[in-house]
C-alpha cells in the first residue's frame, strides 16, 4: 500500500503542483481514508519527500536503462530527454517552484542527488562522444556538465519562462540543440541535423 500511495501522490504532485494536492485530495482520489495514508507517512512534509525521492530513483533507473543500449552519444541524450518528459508529465505544472517554494529540505536533498547523478552521466555521455568522433576533443568536460546542469533547471523556472509564452516541451528541444551543437564535430552536426529532420 506504501508504494502505491507513493506512486499516486507523486503522479498528482507533479501534475498539479506540490502545495497544490493536499492529503483529502489524495485520499478521495485514491478511495482510502486519511488515516490510511498517516499509517504510513507522519504528515505531509514526509509524504512529499518520499514521493520526490520515489520519482527521482524511478527516473534514475530509466537514465540507467539508456545508457545501457548501444546508442551513440547524441541519440543517448535525445531517448533521456524524451524519456525525462514523459517521466515528468512534460512539467507543465507549477511543481518544480512549488517543490523549492515550499519545501526547501527537500527540493536541495533532490538536487544534489540529480546533480550527482547527471554530472556522471553527461561525464560519461561527453567521453563517449569524444571517442566516437561525434563530439570535439577540446571540450571542458567539467565545465559542460556544471553548466548543463544549470541550464536544465533554469529552462525549468516558470519565472523566466512562463507557460504562457514558451511551450515546455519545445523549450526542452532548444535547449538540447543548443547543448549539442556546442560540442559536435562535423560528422556529430550531421548526425544531429539528420534526427532532427526524422523528428519535425
Amino acid at each position: 500500500m506504501k508504494e502505491q500511495i507513493l506512486e499516486k501522490a507523486a503522479q498528482m504532485f507533479i501534475t498539479l503542483g506540490f502545495k497544490s494536492v493536499t492529503m483529502d485530495d489524495l485520499s478521495q482520489n485514491m478511495g482510502i481514508s486519511k488515516k490510511t495514508i498517516y499509517q504510513f507517512f507522519e504528515n505531509k512534509n514526509e509524504l512529499v519527500h518520499e514521493a520526490s525521492l520515489f520519482v527521482y530513483e524511478k527516473i534514475s533507473a530509466g537514465i540507467d536503462a539508456i545508457c545501457d543500449l548501444d546508442n551513440n552519444a547524441i541519440e543517448e541524450l535525445i531517448h533521456i530527454k524524451d524519456f525525462v518528459m514523459t517521466a515528468l508529465n512534460d512539467e507543465k505544472s507549477p511543481a518544480l517552484y512549488q517543490l523549492s517554494k515550499f519545501y526547501p529540505e527537500t527540493f536541495k536533498f533532490i538536487r544534489k542527488l540529480e546533480f550527482e547523478k547527471m554530472q556522471s552521466c553527461v561525464v560519461r555521455n561527453l567521453l563517449n562522444g569524444i571517442s566516437e568522433g561525434l563530439y570535439r576533443q577540446d571540450l571542458n568536460i567539467p565545465f559542460i556538465t556544471r553548466i548543463y546542469f544549470q541550464g536544465v533547471f533554469a529552462i525549468k523556472d516558470i519565472e523566466v519562462f512562463p507557460q504562457a509564452e514558451f511551450n515546455s516541451q519545445a523549450v526542452q528541444d532548444f535547449y538540447l540543440d543548443y547543448h549539442l551543437r556546442s560540442l559536435v564535430t562535423p560528422k556529430g552536426l550531421k548526425l544531429l541535423e539528420e534526427k532532427l529532420k526524422k523528428q519535425s
